[in-house]
């Protein structure tokens, strides 16, 4: 059974949304500059419609991949089904690196890594959003993130033979072949983003709750040895 999470919730204090904020979300008039990296393909404020990707207004408290007349892929449909939604947190991680939470996401952008910038788009957009008063000022990575992957940990080199050990329950799953028939074909994927994955399985920023489960139980080594392995797999 598909298991539907909902999203993160909670209550602050509603600031001013214009300018600098007390705390947490950065200065939104800075994060309309920020904006300008997006506004090739999203549009916000009166007016805005679909462009490439999806209009923004509203976007905290939407689920993935779900606005009527977007053409999303394949994997930001199904994250939506297991019950990503766009919060503060999700989305800070979603700019900060597309295919830390998405993979073969649509979205053609490198991401922002400078976290301030970011802060200040979340501030940005949450001007857009129906209840500006109930997006809390200092969600999580409102103001720090830990999902970028130490330098150290992408640099690990995994032991295919050893991930053939480990990918025994992989398999239960997801298809040798490589088809991607409901659960995503993971076979030849780049190590790279198969690491950028699992941890954010590990940090539940990705959403579904078995994935979560299951590279929780994981080692760096280990996921490192599983993401060798199925890069090489024929």
């Amino acid at each position: 059974m598909r298991v539907f999470l909902s999203s993160l919730a909670g209550l602050a204090l509603a600031l001013a949304a214009g300018g600098a904020m007390a705390t947490g979300l950065g200065d939104a008039d800075k994060g309309r500059e920020v904006f300008r990296q997006c506004a090739s393909c999203h549009k916000v404020g009166e007016g805005a419609e679909n462009g490439i990707g999806p209009q923004l207004n509203g976007v905290f408290g939407r689920t993935a991949g779900r606005v009527e007349g977007v053409k999303y892929s394949k994997n930001m449909i199904r994250m939506g089904n297991d019950g990503l939604i766009w919060t503060v947190e999700t989305l800070d991680a979603y700019i900060e690196n597309p295919r830390a939470l998405v993979s073969k996401t649509r979205m053609s952008f490198r991401g922002i890594k400078n976290e301030q910038e970011r802060s200040d788009l979340m501030a940005y957009l949450r001007r857009y959003s129906d209840d500006p008063g109930n997006i809390p000022e200092a969600e999580p990575t409102a103001t720090g993130t830990d999902h970028d992957l130490d330098p150290v940990i992408l640099a690990i080199q995994g032991d295919p033979e050893y991930g053939e050990y480990l990918a025994s329950e992989c398999k239960t799953c997801h298809q040798t072949s490589g088809a991607n028939d409901g659960i995503p074909g993971i076979t030849q994927w780049p190590t790279e983003d198969f690491v950028v994955a699992m941890h954010a399985y590990k940090r539940k920023l990705r959403p579904h709750p078995v994935m979560q489960m299951m590279a929780g139980r994981l080692s760096n080594d280990e996921i490192a040895a599983l993401a060798a392995y199925f890069q090489d797999l024929e």
